[in-house]
């Protein structure tokens, strides 16, 4: 019988490095075939041998209402009849502005962009520009795009700066990056103590999401706040992914710490791209055409992107979504950690609203160190024995993985019910 997938693959790496256009997609870390989808309904997806799978991955994150919701569909199909993109402004983009604004703490503007890594990237640039210092802080296992400052790794020393992660980054573009430890307090106020007047941000994931789900600690987050407040730094809250997916108001309202700054994305745009960095309006007046910060996007604020972004941020809103989305995780995390305990494994889940995380380690991680200590081949036999039982998890031990409001209980036992077998075979 013909593997679509297999020829699929084979045919797209003669045109496409790897075979893919973003690297995870590749199944590298776990080994063997990637997927190719056809189609998505609710809280599953067709691969190309018309095999279904219930979906953990959502798009790595927009998918918070289900794929093709009939809402989100309709609104794409009535902007897209009214032009694809004009190169000016529309009152969509206005409306999105004002929603966002309305929901996430301390946005007073924002500015619309169409990738995670255009929001993170321009809210350094602003930071910068605002502050008029070069040097950054970011942490290790956060990923923030990939802009060339933020493909650093740690360097040799505490005050040592990053190293780049990534061949074609320049060393000059890394020199002005210190890269530290998550949820390390001590070592955050050690280099505010030495360079903090050279600071001008600090750049976080508040719930980390690319080194798997690791939660920040409230202290570290306080002191963080503390020290940019001190120093005149700006706290840039990296929300790209955990916005909207661990409660209406974010990260922010979650610990009641506000930022300066806030990156948005994934579930903003509903599967469409369409993101955002927005904060204080005495920062943001410094963005070009009112100050001298330059950013700028053909397709930001594209009609029909903003048409699906705000069409899913106007779900999200009803009554009783985020507790039956978060109790929906939460029930999914519990679960998997019992029927991986009862099968004699070292495991452990972890949910914050709609993201979970899945570690062969015998506590929830809450490190980049941590995470790297738990064991990535027993979680690549996992993963693929979850796949050949139609559940596709993240093809990585170190990624998240998100819950639909879809994914109702009858959902959850059947998941359970493919991880009991499989942690039967490890």
């Amino acid at each position: 019988m013909t593997n679509h997938n297999e020829t699929l693959f084979a045919r797209a790496q003669l045109s496409t490095p790897g075979g893919v256009n973003s690297p995870v997609r590749a199944f590298r870390s776990v080994g063997g075939t990637p997927r190719f989808i056809t189609r998505a309904e609710g809280p599953y997806f067709w691969d190309a041998d018309d095999r279904r799978y219930i979906d953990y991955i959502g798009s790595w994150g927009p998918a918070i209402v289900g794929h093709a919701h009939p809402e989100v569909v309709t609104a794409v199909q009535e902007a897209a009849a009214r032009g694809l993109s004009f190169g000016a402004p529309t009152e969509g983009e206005i409306l999105m502005a004002e929603e966002i604004c309305k929901l996430v703490p301390g946005v007073e503007q924002l500015r619309l962009v169409s990738s995670g890594t255009e929001a993170t990237m321009s809210a350094l640039r602003l930071a910068r520009g605002a502050t008029r210092r070069d040097k950054i802080i970011k942490f290790e296992g956060c990923y923030h795009g990939h802009a060339d400052s933020l493909l650093v790794k740690a360097g040799s020393g505490l005050l040592t700066f990053g190293n780049p992660t990534s061949a074609g980054v320049p060393e000059d573009f890394s020199k002005h990056t210190l890269v530290l430890d998550y949820n390390n307090s001590q070592q955050l106020e050690e280099v505010f103590r030495t360079v903090g007047d050279q600071i001008a941000c600090v750049i976080v994931e508040p719930v980390a999401g690319n080194m798997n789900l690791v939660r920040a600690t409230t202290e570290f987050l306080q002191t963080m706040r503390r020290l940019c407040s001190q120093h005149g730094s700006v706290l840039i809250f990296d929300e790209v992914m955990c916005g909207f997916r661990v409660g209406l108001h974010g990260a922010q309202a979650l610990y009641e710490i506000q930022a300066d700054l806030v990156c948005l994305g994934k579930v903003i745009g509903g599967g469409l791209p369409v993101a955002a960095f927005g904060g204080r309006a005495d920062l943001m007046k410094h963005m070009a055409p009112l100050g001298g910060v330059y950013q700028a996007g053909t397709l930001s604020g594209n009609p029909v992107a903003v048409a699906a972004g705000l069409t899913t941020l106007k779900i999200i809103q009803r009554e009783g979504f985020y507790s039956t989305l978060t109790a929906q995780t939460r029930e999914l995390a519990e679960r998997l950690t019992a029927a991986g305990q009862a099968a004699g494994h070292q495991f452990c889940a972890d949910a914050v609203g709609g993201m979970f995380g899945l570690y062969f380690s015998a506590q929830i991680p809450d490190s980049y160190a941590s995470v790297m200590a738990s064991d990535k081949e027993k979680f690549n036999r996992f993963f693929h024995l979850m796949l050949d039982a139609g559940v596709y998890l993240a093809p990585s031990a170190f990624e998240a993985g998100f819950v639909s409001i879809q994914h109702n209980t009858q959902i959850i036992d059947a998941t359970i019910e493919a991880a009991k077998r499989a942690f039967a075979h490890l």
